[in-house]
């Protein structure tokens, strides 16, 4: 009975306690109230406090469950008895889809391998993949035939039969895009040199690629090749004699072939000796790989180097000053259906590993991949290959994990330092980075100040065509 009296009597303390809030007038009258005043004046502040943040706490609790939705959907499970929070599948339909555009890249692409697991070609041969990397052209017509007007007429049967599809389109509107704006000084006695070096390099790109890749491609070759006569008549050479390469500006990249690349290649790669380059172990080029060193050229030759598989492509990197091959780059297990290949690091003679060659090697396929619709580019690397883990720093990889015995090589084991790289990364800003660490960074501005414009005035044409197709629609009803 007592402990009933004085819990009673707390109680209407606390209730005075209470009533007496509202004639506060200052802390000390508070502290008073609540029985702190006599307290030391950290304790006191500290309970102050603690108290503050303990009505936040609940006020934000309290906000979050409510703007969040939380009491909305306890309500409608009161009402209709089943839960709001969707399932694994429903989750899963919810995704979003991809662009139209990847969609029918995957479909084109993925018609590359009527059989996925065809025997290796022949080491002359080229693979879909690589043929659909390549530059087009037209196979047996002089260039300036598309903007002769005259010719076009007597030769219009001629010419369709002959030209890649959408080449003649873009040839045309790239060469009158640069009449109005070339990329620099007309060569003297040759005013046209700019016009149809950045009209051959655009309309090669072909119709599957991106515009804005189109559009840096064809500015940075006419860059390159019209910095003199010399340079003009060299890439109008190369043009006619090989129009498929991808060319760079400290290299270009040919699609590999024995006959024409394989007796350099073993020269420089197999330690010996050769021309500027003293012996070595050759084990620095081949020690992390499945094949190699070999004892002649025609072991390389039947080797993976030359031997491709049907999902894999290969290009020889010819420097362009010696106009000589000092390495190889391949690409791997194609995926189409998913939009997915893998880059190996590029086989490089040793005085060339490292060097910016091999990395604008790495960014011309990088480049071309991604304006083709890929959306991931997978880099596998051996964990104790000290040199080759600083190329996907370089090039801008994302590591993204470690596979712990995944390969048996040469008798021995090997870990994989897996990297990845994302289109989404690529157009945020890798490109641009990779693009000013090759040509410098006044270059990177013009390049992305020209596209902008490009890109600006090509939007505006489409939406006037549209409009005049729409018009013309409403007349003919």
């Amino acid at each position: 009975m007592p402990q009933l009296i004085n819990e009673s009597s707390d109680f209407e303390k606390l209730a005075a306690a209470f009533g007496g809030i509202t004639s506060v007038r200052s802390i000390d009258d508070l502290l008073l109230i609540f029985g702190l005043a006599e307290l030391p004046i950290a304790q006191r502040y500290g309970i102050i406090f603690g108290c503050l943040t303990f009505f936040v706490t609940i006020s934000t609790v309290l906000a979050l469950l409510f703007f969040g939705g939380t009491f909305s959907r306890l309500s409608e499970q009161s009402q209709t008895g089943s839960a709001t929070i969707p399932d694994a599948v429903s989750a899963r339909e919810g995704r979003p889809l991809l662009y139209e555009r990847l969609l029918d890249a995957r479909e084109r692409m993925m018609a590359n391998y009527p059989e996925k697991y065809e025997n290796k070609r022949s080491s002359n041969t080229y693979t879909n993949l690589t043929k659909m990397l390549l530059n087009i052209a037209p196979q047996k017509m002089v260039i300036s035939d598309l903007i002769d007007e005259n010719v076009k007429k007597r030769k219009k049967d001629e010419m369709q039969k002959y030209l890649p599809n959408g080449y003649k389109e873009n040839y045309v509107y790239a060469y009158r895009r640069c009449q109005d704006k070339p990329g620099g000084e007309i060569i003297s006695g040759l005013p046209e040199a700019r016009f149809e070096a950045y009209a051959r390099a655009y309309a090669g790109c072909g119709i599957y690629t991106s515009p804005t890749y189109r559009r840096s491609y064809a500015r940075m070759y006419e860059a390159v090749s019209c910095t003199s006569h010399t340079s003009e008549k060299k890439h109008s050479e190369l043009f006619a004699s090989r129009p498929q390469d991808i060319h760079g500006r400290t290299v270009r990249l040919e699609p590999l072939e024995a006959s024409r690349h394989a007796q350099l290649f073993y020269d420089i790669t197999c330690g010996d000796a050769y021309e500027e380059n003293i012996s070595y172990n050759p084990n620095t080029v081949w020690g992390f790989l499945d094949y190699g060193p070999f004892d002649s050229k025609e072991k390389m030759i039947q080797s993976p180097v030359f031997m491709l598989k049907n999902d894999e492509a290969a290009f020889g990197i010819i420097e362009s000053v010696t106009d000589r091959i000092i390495g190889v780059i391949h690409l791997t297990n194609d995926d189409p259906q998913n939009l997915s290949i893998q880059l190996q690091l590029p086989i490089m003679k040793p005085s060339a590993d490292g060097t910016a060659e091999q990395i604008e090697a790495c960014f011309l396929l990088l480049d071309r991949l991604f304006a083709l619709g890929y959306r991931r580019i997978q880099l596998l690397i051996d964990s104790q290959e000290t040199t080759g883990k600083k190329i996907p720093g370089r090039l801008g990889f994302t590591q993204e994990g470690l596979l712990p015995k995944n390969r048996i090589f040469k008798d021995s084991n090997s870990d994989s330092i897996v990297y990845g790289f994302l289109n989404s990364d690529w157009d945020r800003g890798a490109r641009a980075f990779l693009f000013k660490k090759l040509h410098g960074e006044k270059a990177q501005h013009t390049d992305a100040a020209n596209d902008a414009k490009e890109g600006e005035l090509e939007e505006q044409q489409r939406v006037l065509r549209e409009r005049a197709s729409a018009k013309m629609l409403e007349n003919k009803a």
